[in-house]
C-alpha cells in the first residue's frame, strides 16, 4: 500500500438535491448572513431539524397532573387480572 493510499480519508456520505431558483436564492442569502456556504447552511439546518424531530419523538411530555397519576400508577400498580396473566403465559410460550 502506498503512502497516498494510507493518507486518504473515508468518503463522507453525499446528499444532493435540486431546488427551485427562488428557494436557492433564499438559502444563499441566509447562508451569506451567517458566513456559511449554501451546503454548510443546508446541512446544519437539516441536522438541527433532525435532532429536534428525534428529541420530540423520544420525549413524553405530561402535565403535572398526568405525571402525578403516572407515578402513582408505577408506585401502586393494580393487581394482575386473568387477562393479564393469560397474556404473560402466552408470551412465555412464544418466547
Amino acid at each position: 500500500m502506498t503512502s497516498t493510499a494510507l493518507a486518504k480519508k473515508p468518503q463522507d456520505a453525499r446528499i444532493s438535491t435540486r431546488v427551485p431558483e427562488n428557494v436557492h436564492s433564499i438559502l444563499s442569502e441566509a447562508a451569506a448572513l451567517v458566513g456559511a456556504t449554501v451546503n454548510q447552511f443546508v446541512v446544519q439546518s437539516a441536522l438541527e431539524r433532525a435532532n429536534a424531530v428525534i428529541e420530540q419523538e423520544r420525549s413524553i411530555i405530561l402535565t403535572s397532573q398526568a405525571a402525578r397519576k403516572f407515578i402513582a400508577a408505577l408506585d401502586n400498580p393494580p393487581r394482575a387480572n386473568e387477562k393479564l396473566k393469560a397474556a404473560f403465559r402466552a408470551h412465555k410460550e412464544q418466547f
